[in-house]
């Protein structure tokens, strides 16, 4: 990025009852089957040589302004070209995806699941509903429609499980981003800041200038959850970063202490209001030049151009957080197939269009994320989505644990808690506990 820019079943209930998940409705402002597919103007057959018939029941989360609106323009162009397949749009609305995750708990343990449902990629699709055996593998549907080298390997690791592939991936958010309001930083003679050194700089000149330096709204906790882990790809790199889920890293390491001490004097530069905003409130701190800088998924993009009306280089930037050029904290929503649908085959019609090209660039301008496949079309995409386009492509990709990548769900639940004391008492050794106890109850250690 360029510098201006298994378990039981009524444990499983409950973990999906309680999960937070951030990249989601509620949130305005952005945040597929056989047939063919249209790929740089070629047609090429897809995986389903016989048309389905009968109905597929999508289950989501997305009823926000852009992910509804991606969401009807997927379905409209499927029943187009798939008229004899009905689709049921049963999206849950509220609880940032809570509503929906606790609905979906109770009809899997009730074995009457959708046709298919939203879930994130990594943890929260793997550890919770493929250990539980709820789904089927998908690896004949990737072979047969060529996927294999349309996603990037990482990402396809990231929907697989003991070498099968249980989802696909329809979106890409990055969540190591840096928004910051362009006006405020040329006013004082800043650069968005590159390490860590260079973000307490700014924030110290911002903090002098009168501004907030660092916008947060931690009224959902798993805010500053993704301060968090950004701070710790950025100290930890990668393979450390990612040591930290599969236990090879412990939590009170000297290295992931380090990142607990930056984040807790980041957390010095934050606005005194944090615990009565939600994400979007503190996005329009930086909007209204009341703070510098904002630490957010790139959802924030969609609400400050869709929203806000805002304009991309001229009222604000962005960057990658400190120390991550290179480095992609990746949030995918996916789509799989549950055991025991009534219409397997019809299901299979709609996950193939859902991979496919002409799906992914109707649905991602609309939602404000950009297409998991590597080759759409770039003219599609404003000029960030274009830019982090090339990055995916470039970039090592790393599973978000705010948004139930990383880790199983009942931890993530116990890490948000934790950080959310943390952000009001500043205890090190107390939130580094906590996050150790919490792996170790959930067998991550």
């Amino acid at each position: 990025m360029k510098r201006h820019k298994g378990m039981t079943w009524l444990a499983l209930f409950f973990a999906f009852a309680l999960v937070l998940a951030a990249c989601s409705s509620g949130e305005t402002g952005g945040e597929e089957g056989g047939g063919t597919e249209e790929s740089n103007g070629q047609e090429t057959e897809g995986s389903e040589s016989t048309e389905s018939s009968g109905s597929v029941e999508i289950f989501s989360w997305w009823t926000g302004a852009g992910e509804e609106a991606g969401l009807l323009a997927l379905i409209d162009l499927f029943q187009e070209q798939h008229p004899e397949i009905e689709v049921v749009n049963a999206a849950v609305a509220g609880g940032a995806g809570t509503n929906a995750k606790a609905v979906l708990a109770s009809r899997m343990q009730a074995d009457d699941p959708p046709g298919t449902f939203q879930v994130h990629g990594g943890s929260e699709l793997n550890d919770g509903w493929v250990a539980a055996d709820k789904m089927e593998p998908l690896n004949d549907l990737f072979e047969a429609e060529g996927w294999m080298d349309k996603f990037p390997q990482d990402l396809i690791d990231l929907v697989s499980k003991d070498g099968n592939i249980y989802s696909v991936p329809v979106n890409i958010h990055r969540g190591n981003v840096i928004f910051y309001n362009t006006k405020v930083f040329e006013e004082n003679g800043l650069e968005p800041p590159t390490t860590f050194d260079e973000f307490f700089a700014v924030a110290e000149e911002l903090k002098k200038a009168g501004v907030t330096p660092l916008s947060l709204g931690d009224k959902e906790p798993w805010t500053a959850t993704q301060i968090l882990e950004n701070v710790a790809l950025g100290v930890l790199g990668p393979d450390k970063y990612n040591q930290l889920w599969s236990g090879e890293l412990k939590f009170d390491s000297p290295e992931f202490r380090e990142a607990v001490d930056i984040f807790n004097k980041m957390l010095t530069y934050i606005n005194e209001d944090h615990a009565a905003r939600n994400w979007q409130d503190a996005a329009q701190l930086v909007a209204d030049g009341e703070a510098g800088m904002n630490i957010m998924g790139d959802w924030a993009k969609g609400y400050f151009t869709t929203d806000l009306e805002l304009t991309a280089n001229e009222d604000f930037g962005w960057i990658e957080t400190p120390e991550t050029d290179g480095e992609f904290m990746v949030i995918t929503d996916t789509f799989g197939l549950p055991k025991n649908v009534e219409n397997p085959d019809a299901v299979k019609q709609f996950l193939s269009f859902l991979g496919s090209v002409e799906a992914q660039d109707t649905f991602n301008p609309l939602k404000g994320s950009i297409p998991a496949r590597i080759d759409a079309d770039p003219s599609k995409y404003d000029e960030y989505g274009q830019e982090t386009m090339e990055d995916f492509k470039d970039s090592v990709l790393t599973p978000s644990l705010a948004h139930g990548s990383a880790a199983p769900e009942g931890f993530l639940t116990q890490a948000n808690q934790a950080v959310n004391v943390f952000v009001t008492q500043g205890d090190v050794d107390q939130l580094i506990q906590s996050l150790e106890d919490a792996a170790s109850a959930h067998n991550m250690r």
